[in-house]
């Protein structure tokens, strides 16, 4: 039977007490009372896997590019490698003409549009890659989206044709003479079945995988020059690299169709979805909102569905950018955001698959208030380990704890193996500042960041940089609905209710993070706020409808279960070994409670230099008694929206035999405590009394 007893430390005058948990704070190296330090290990597997996948995509189609090079003559490599030196020779010469870094940037635009579609896509990737490029560069970069000039219809409808297999008056009663939509890989047709259905039909540019092979192979003969034209600050190549293996992925449609189904048995259909309700067990809710319906994932035909040829359901949509549509439709913009910022959170947080550019041009509203995802060819799959790193890498942020920050970066393989640690933490410190100009918006916080990325040569894994991109593209298309929205802020409640309701061992230690120091004292602002979060849903009783079922009635509330269990964790913990300096700590808080409690409400004086030391403190900021009483009327609130599942847990944990002791350790420290001060509080105070009264009779004296 497990025994604590720390009544002995907490009767020792102050200077003891403190001496004593500071020999528990460990600044040396990464520690703290929630264990494990971080290990890069997983990161260099992941690495090395990527690297194998890469070289194997690049190898099968560098294959197929020699067949073509030998059938349609070896010209056609010497041809391109011109084209691309030419340009490359003006950008050289370019550098002594263009000194400002704008023109700079617009001409390396251009030039990426003439030099075709794989420099496109590049230029598209490299828009959110402001730790490669300056920002000047990718705010110009991004204009590269949905402006490329289509390729001639015929062409597209002889490349129906031919993989179909199929004369084109036999597969559609109408098609589109010109197309809807054009972009670096493809374009897109409004057509029309025999059946009568509207479809959608997408069609690659001829010859694309031939020329990204080629351009991919070239691009290594003049990177350097376009990197230094560029100004670019990291190296240029990795993330070509890294784009080339998607890009790959692109432009095979069966497998952008495949993504398409699997999206939509993942994310599409609310309510009703088997996973829906799984998900609904867990606890992760979504908002309330009468007008989102959901998410919306095209319908794929399977039968006219080729290689380079893609049809689809055709989905009538409003563009997220058309403010006048979506009022005739009488969409509220703002109301537009949450399906789309919760869907994109459950992709990357909790399930892992997720689409990586989710720009306007990608997504939807109908008239109904659904939301439509489009273009399933750049979709990324991070395992769960980078899901939990992301996780714990916000709430270190959100905590500014630049220590474990920066493990985390280590144990993501952002930085190399050996770096110094405590340098990289001083440093984003100092990214932090002192709070008051910190940034909740995510290209904010990610500029806060660069310079340290590239002073300690930070590298973003292939999984994160698809994730940064998403991020990026998230946060951009919902500023479009609502200015003032900031991905971060929006993201922390779907965390909160993440660490809830995730009861591995992982999640529930990112949790005690978010409330509890390193060194064990607790964070009672923050807890304080999640109490209050907890109680306000408890306060309130929705109406049964037929609307809240869906997972979008609530995802910034909390299951009640799953908040008992994680409070039932929390508590095991602070009452286990590894809890020690928590109760130190909270035997230290508890006490000068006690201490407030007997200066301010039962003798109703403070000494004015007790005063100024406690409001240094967290846990004393504002009017503690008002505080403490508030804090127990929230918690009681909670416990009353389901009294059942708390009283069971409650007397669970009163019934270990460490709660008994701890219990007493409490009682006996405050006894003892106030038997001390207790005289000393009353002198002080009468004395106090005294003085204030000979102050108000004085002048009556020296009218006698």
């Amino acid at each position: 039977m497990l025994r604590y007893s720390v009544s002995p430390e907490v009767q020792m005058d102050t200077r003891h007490r403190l001496y004593l948990l500071q020999q528990h704070l460990f600044s040396t190296g990464f520690a703290s009372v929630h264990g494990e330090r971080p290990s890069a290990e997983y990161a260099k597997l992941r690495k090395e896997s990527l690297e194998s996948e890469f070289g194997h995509t690049v190898g099968t189609h560098s294959s197929t590019s020699v067949s073509a090079v030998y059938r349609f003559g070896p010209f056609l490599a010497l041809y391109r490698a011109a084209i691309i030196s030419f340009h490359v020779l003006k950008l050289t010469i370019w550098q002594f003409f263009f000194r400002d870094i704008k023109e700079r940037a617009v001409k390396f635009r251009e030039m990426l549009i003439r030099l075709g579609p794989f420099y496109v896509k590049l230029g598209q990737a490299l828009s959110t890659r402001a730790d490669i490029l300056p920002p000047v560069y990718c705010q110009e970069l991004a204009k590269l989206q949905d402006q490329i000039p289509p390729f001639p219809t015929r062409i597209a409808k002889k490349s129906i044709e031919m993989e179909l297999g199929i004369p084109i008056s036999e597969i559609f009663a109408d098609i589109s003479p010109e197309p809807i939509a054009a972009a670096s890989l493809g374009q897109v047709y409004k057509a029309r079945l025999h059946s009568g259905e509207l479809v959608a039909v997408k069609v690659q540019r001829p010859g694309m995988s031939l020329m990204l092979t080629l351009d991919a192979l070239l691009f290594h003969m003049i990177g350097g020059q376009i990197k230094r034209f560029a100004k670019a600050r990291k190296d240029l190549l990795v993330a070509v690299n890294e784009m080339v293996r998607h890009m790959f992925d692109e432009i095979d449609y069966v497998l952008e169709a495949r993504n398409a189904e699997r999206f939509a048995s993942l994310y599409g259909g609310w309510p009703g979805d088997g996973h829906t309700s799984n998900h609904n067990a867990k606890g992760v809710n979504t908002i309330k909102n009468k007008n989102a319906k959901g998410i919306k994932v095209p319908k794929i035909y399977w039968n006219l569905t080729r290689k380079t040829v893609l049809t689809m359901e055709w989905v009538d949509g409003i563009k997220l950018t058309d403010e006048a549509a979506l009022k005739k439709a009488y969409l509220n913009r703002r109301e537009l955001i949450d399906p789309g910022v919760y869907c994109s959170l459950r992709q990357m947080l909790e399930v892992g698959f997720f689409h990586a550019d989710p720009h306007p041009g990608n997504l939807l509203a109908t008239s109904c208030g659904s939301l439509a995802y489009f273009d399933f060819g750049m979709m990324g799959d991070i395992p769960r380990h980078y899901r939990v790193g992301l996780i714990q890498v916000l709430v270190h942020f959100v905590n500014h704890d630049s220590l474990g920050l920066a493990n985390d970066y280590l144990s993501l393989g952002f930085i190399p193996e050996g770096a110094d640690m405590q340098s990289v933490a001083d440093a984003l410190q100092t990214s932090f500042g002192d709070g008051t100009r910190q940034s909740k918006d995510f290209q904010g916080i990610m500029n806060q960041l660069y310079d340290v990325m590239y002073d300690f040569n930070f590298s973003l894994p292939p999984d994160y940089a698809l994730v940064v991109r998403a991020l990026a593209s998230l946060e951009g298309t919902a500023k479009a609905l609502d200015p003032d929205f900031k991905v971060i802020e929006s993201a922390y409640p779907f965390v909160i209710g993440r660490l809830l309701a995730d009861p591995s061992p992982d999640m529930r230690k990112i949790l005690r993070e978010l409330l509890i120091r390193n060194n064990g004292s607790i964070r009672w602002n923050r807890l304080e706020r999640l109490v209050a979060a907890i109680s306000e849903q408890a306060s309130e009783d929705p109406p049964e409808s037929e609307e809240n079922d869906s997972p979008l009635s609530g995802w910034k509330s909390f299951d009640m279960h799953a908040v008992v269990d994680a409070t039932e964790d929390l508590l095991l913990f602070i009452l286990s070994e590894k809890g020690l300096m928590v109760r130190v700590f909270l035997l230290r808080d508890i006490i000068r409670a006690a201490d407030i409690f007997l200066h301010d409400e039962v003798f109703g004086c403070r000494l004015e230099a007790e005063s100024k030391a406690r409001r240094t403190s967290e846990f004393e900021d504002g009017a503690i008694m008002s505080r403490v009483v508030n804090g127990f009327g929230l918690l009681t609130r909670a416990v009353k929206s389901a009294p059942e599942i708390w009283t069971a847990m409650l007397m669970r944990i009163v019934l270990k035999p460490q709660t008994l002791g701890f219990s007493v350790d409490i009682i006996s420290a405050v006894c003892n405590h106030v038997s001390n001060k207790f005289p000393e509080s009353f002198w002080v105070c009468m004395s106090r009394l005294i003085h204030e009264l000979s102050k108000t009779h004085a002048p009556d004296t020296r009218m006698r």
